[in-house]
């Protein structure tokens, strides 16, 4: 059995590079001149991590990644996110018990005209919070934007913590 490719002689994305009326969306010298990427410690990463509340959670879901944006707080260098009981990610969190499920979590601060800014990602166990007074307080200082009623949460300790600086 023989497979071609045929390739459509017009695109059926057009994207930035292929819209006419595409010109470059800024004209700033420091968003057009050359970056460095300069790597954070992992205090540094961890310090930007708790100055942004969104970002996103990287799991496993039927044997496939999946990733989720979410809000979190950073609680005694923990990242903490509520779900709900519903959820894949507390489904596993909860059935690995005390040992947790390894998870990434991705946080970002990158201004969209000039490109220059940070990105940090956190790789840990996830483990779900079993605390009733902890589950309060973070109920209190979390607001999830949408979805079912969060009632519970879980708790990521990074232990490799990452992250780069963009800058010109």
């Amino acid at each position: 059995m023989s497979y071609s490719c045929h390739q459509s002689p017009q695109p059926s994305v057009r994207t930035a590079a292929t819209t006419p009326s595409a010109a470059a969306p800024f004209s700033d010298s420091a968003a057009t001149g050359p970056r460095r990427t300069i790597e954070l410690t992992g205090t540094q990463a961890l310090s930007l991590l708790g100055r942004t509340s969104l970002g996103r959670i990287v799991f496993t879901q039927r044997a496939l990644p999946a990733i989720r944006p979410v809000n979190h707080l950073l609680d005694h260098g923990q990242i903490v996110i509520l779900t709900h009981q519903g959820s894949d990610l507390f489904a596993q969190a909860h059935d690995h018990g005390d040992r947790g499920v390894v998870v990434a979590y991705q946080a970002d601060d990158i201004d969209p005209l000039t490109h220059l800014g940070w990105s940090v990602v956190a790789t840990g166990y996830c483990r779900p919070v079993a605390d009733p007074d902890a589950l309060t307080r973070y109920q209190r200082l979390l607001r999830p934007w949408s979805g079912p009623v969060m009632n519970c949460a879980v708790r990521i300790r990074p232990h490799l913590v990452t992250g780069i600086r963009l800058a010109v």
